[in-house]
């Protein structure tokens, strides 16, 4: 971990030597601290690195509004505005909500020389992919094989997936689901359904965590301790860290996994501002409460938040692109800057194909390697995925 440390300060600090007078800018999209936390620190980050505009760097960020379903003319207006900039040569998405596929069409048709990058989007990939020139999301197709055998490294010969009717009628959460399962009986392990309160039903948030809370004991009990949750929901991870850290089972990771996500709430772990958006310095203090807590080695998660990271490797990626005429396509480039702003970590992915198994060829589902508190990294991205759970719709 101390490797990990001086590693990414050394190489931050040798991220502020850039041009002070760019001849060209980037403009950055994210969520407000209170919607999508991630995304703006990712973004303040970014200025870290190259400078905000109005002081002669090479970065301009804009926020979407907390409630981008309701004002959506205002999210689309602040992306386009941003093409008013002469030198304004791309522009990241970091959070691609619903408008960004509008915002990007009008940016189109009066700036067609700008880079369009739109990350974990919203919106329908066939549709995204038409209007940007790269889209990048976390990889669910290939995280449902590789998070049951992650569980079954780490020890667990069944693996839970626990949801509600609403999730399962998206398409990747579905074929996701369904590849778990497939999986998790390829490597000799029970498979278990359970259905738990949607958090936007009348039980609220606070009845689904409540109904987690409850069960998970019981779930122990009738199924062993060597058993693997896995939630699809945000609100419901929180409740399944506290248990399992109290009772027994394992999780892998989080439907987006981080370690900020579900751990702080579930262990009553607190960041200093100095900490915040600091991911080794996170990861130590979430593994220090997790190994304290006698929970070492059955509890997961990446390393560091894919929407952070993305800010800042995407970021990377379009100067690459603009300085060195990379394609912004390839995948290699796109691995290699995940990889510069993650050291210790790895990444992997493949391109997005539709249910008929058409590829999209800028459209990259990415992946993390698995973190194991208290135990390091199972080197996941290592593990070749066979092709037969590609097919799984």
């Amino acid at each position: 971990m101390k490797k990990i440390l001086l590693t990414f300060f050394m190489f931050v600090v040798s991220l502020f030597s850039f041009s002070a007078n760019p001849d060209y800018h980037i403009g950055v999209v994210s969520g407000t601290v209170s919607q999508s936390e991630d995304s703006l620190r990712g973004a303040e980050e970014l200025i870290k690195m190259y400078g905000s505009t109005d002081k002669g760097g090479m970065v301009t960020h804009v926020t979407y509004p907390d409630n981008f379903m309701q004002e959506m003319e205002t999210t689309i207006s602040q992306m386009v505005a941003l093409a008013d900039d002469p030198k304004m040569k791309a522009i990241i998405v970091v959070e691609a909500v619903p408008g960004t596929v509008e915002a990007f069409r009008r940016i189109r048709e009066a700036r067609p020389d700008i880079l369009l990058v739109a990350n974990s989007p919203h919106e329908d990939p066939e549709i995204i992919t038409e209007v940007s020139d790269l889209v990048t999301n976390p990889d669910n197709v290939a995280r449902g094989y590789l998070i049951v055998k992650a569980a079954k490294n780490m020890g667990a010969d069944k693996f839970m997936h626990i949801s509600f009717p609403r999730h399962l009628s998206y398409e990747l959460l579905s074929r996701r689901r369904n590849i778990m399962a497939e999986a998790a009986k390829d490597l000799g392990m029970e498979f278990i359904d359970v259905s738990a309160p949607d958090p936007v039903s009348d039980v609220g948030v606070a009845g689904a965590q409540q109904y987690i809370l409850e069960q998970v004991p019981n779930w122990l009990n009738k199924y062993g301790k060597n058993v693997a949750f896995f939630a699809t929901n945000d609100a419901h991870t929180e409740p399944l860290l506290k248990r399992i850290a109290e009772d027994g089972g394992y999780f892998v990771e989080a439907d987006l996994p981080s370690p900020t996500m579900g751990y702080p709430g579930a262990l009553g772990i607190k960041f200093t501002e100095e900490e915040k958006g600091n991911w080794p310095k996170i990861l130590k203090k979430v593994e220090d409460t997790v190994v304290a807590k006698g929970a070492a080695g059955r509890m997961g998660t990446w390393a560091y938040s894919y929407n952070f990271a993305s800010a800042i490797a995407l970021g990377d990626h379009v100067r690459n692109v603009i300085e060195n005429e990379v394609d912004i396509v390839d995948f290699d480039a796109i691995v290699t800057s995940y990889n510069k702003f993650t050291p210790g970590a790895e990444w992997n992915g493949s391109n997005y194909a539709d249910v008929n198994g058409v590829e999209k060829e800028n459209f990259y589902l990415l992946y993390q390697d698995t973190y194991v508190l208290g135990k390091g990294y199972l080197h996941m991205t290592d593990e070749e995925v066979p092709a037969k759970y590609f097919e799984i719709k």
